[in-house]
């Protein structure tokens, strides 16, 4: 197994001698910033970062860890939520930045896939795709430093799951080195191949526990003929739904995105990030953002049969891209904005779709019945099940708040996911936040296939370790 202690010189030197020149830094302010999360709230600790440039000194990298028993951490864009690629803070890891591996190897427009190393940034992956006439249908707020590598090891999701499904579903080729430095290559991205298990699945959301991705194919879809953008006030999350299910019966499934946001959410969103403006003349209690592939006038006659039925109070919806792109900067920044007013419990959970207005509107009136202080802001992707569940701290005296209430809320929270038959990890993953609640609430049997597989794969246990399992 590995040595929880900082690795040695000689071990050290085997894993520069690996990276190559220019493929290692051991400067402490570049690698500082490697060490903390997004939110702030984990720190870690390494000597040395490496930076290679392909996936053969990938593969060097892991051969001479596996001989040392030197635990590796890879890293894209660290964008990541629960803590999956940041290293311990007893500094017994090296890290692997993967950003320099960022070139696009082939689109194939014809064929509707695109072959691309595991540092290529989202947005330009989104810009390559449109250049060949084609869309790659994932879409996150992160879209321009989350890299396609740490999207595959945490099987993101995004506002285009609704129709397109999570990362999961996207790929259809993976090449990845292996935890004993073999390199798995399976780039070519058949859609039909029963030729025994599916290897790459595996490493598709473990967060880097089995193996590192170095490169994947994904699927592509055709740029749409018609694309527009709504935003729409609703009473309820009851009646989101009830507009949802009309414009799917309405538009043929044509709807990619449905976002659901609170009013206090939109205020949060005007408030903190500059350029955003209500665009609607009076206030709503909830409101839902839409994106289908169908025109203008279409869309227009389905919400106003939708008011008709007293779904919606009133829309707004787009006639050009530059208002398209306005409505969904108010969604892509409510996070960002959240993270500016304050510190909160961030609860990334999924429930059946039926479910989810009842879970939502009951949950938060208990949690805040019980915890007076508590401010809840639920917001996300209604139409797959899945909304960010947050309870907001107070202005004053937060973080001991937390210490007092935060683990019990988020069992509360996590108890009843669990009780609606839902996931207490929707599209981030375990990484080290939610691992120990996955111990607690997982399927035993899915745990113990879990750990043989971890065991099967990684005997040493050098992948990215105290992840997940």
């Amino acid at each position: 197994m590995i040595d929880t202690a900082q690795p040695s010189a000689t071990a050290l030197d085997a894993m520069r001698d690996a990276a190559g020149p220019g493929g290692w830094t051991d400067d402490a302010s570049m690698i500082a910033p490697h060490l903390e999360d997004w939110r702030g709230r984990l720190y870690g600790a390494s000597c040395l970062m490496l930076r290679p440039a392909d996936t053969a000194a990938v593969a060097r990298i892991v051969r001479a860890a596996a001989q040392h028993r030197v635990a590796l951490v890879p890293q894209g864009g660290n964008t990541g939520l629960v803590g999956g690629g940041i290293p311990s803070a007893d500094g017994s890891a090296v890290l692997i930045d993967l950003t320099r591996m960022n070139q696009i190897r082939a689109v194939d427009a014809d064929g509707l896939t695109m072959t691309l190393e595991a540092g290529v940034i989202l947005s330009v992956a989104h810009a390559a795709a449109a250049a060949a006439g084609c869309v790659l249908p994932l879409s996150l707020a992160a879209k321009d430093s989350a890299t396609i590598g740490g999207l595959i090891s945490t099987n993101a999701g995004g506002v285009q799951v609704l129709r397109h499904g999570t990362m999961r579903a996207l790929v259809l080729g993976l090449e990845a080195v292996l935890p004993d430095g073999s390199v798995l290559d399976q780039l070519g991205g058949l859609v039909k191949d029963n030729s025994g298990y599916d290897v790459k699945q595996l490493l598709i959301g473990a967060e880097g526990t089995l193996g590192i991705v170095t490169a994947a194919t994904v699927r592509l879809v055709p740029q749409p003929a018609e694309v527009t953008v709504a935003l729409a006030g609703v009473a309820d999350p009851h009646a989101a739904l009830a507009v949802l299910a009309r414009l799917r019966r309405g538009t043929a499934n044509a709807v990619e995105s449905f976002e659901l946001m609170p009013r206090v959410g939109i205020d949060l969103a005007m408030r903190h990030v500059p350029g955003n403006r209500d665009p609607l003349a009076e206030t709503h209690p909830w409101y839902v953002l839409i994106e289908a592939h169908v025109t203008a006038a279409q869309l227009t006659e389905l919400l106003a049969e939708a008011a008709g039925a007293g779904e919606i109070a009133d829309a707004a919806i787009s006639a050009s891209e530059a208002q398209a792109a306005a409505l969904w900067r108010l969604r892509e920044t409510l996070p960002e904005a959240e993270r500016i007013d304050g510190s909160a419990l961030k609860h990334d959970i999924s429930v059946p779709v039926s479910r989810m207005p009842g879970f939502m509107l009951d949950t938060a009136a208990i949690i805040e019945e019980r915890w007076p202080e508590a401010r809840v802001l639920a917001f996300g992707h209604l139409g797959d099940g899945n909304i960010h569940f947050n309870v907001r701290m107070p202005v004053i005296g937060g973080d001991e708040w937390v210490a007092r209430n935060g683990a019990a809320i988020t069992r509360f929270v996590n108890d009843r996911v669990m009780a609606s038959g839902g996931s207490i990890s929707a599209e981030h993953g375990i990484g080290t936040i939610k691992r120990a609640e996955l111990q607690r609430l997982g399927d035993p049997g899915k745990l113990a296939a879990m750990r043989v597989i971890k065991a099967a794969l990684d005997p040493h246990g050098i992948m990215n370790p105290g992840k997940v399992v």
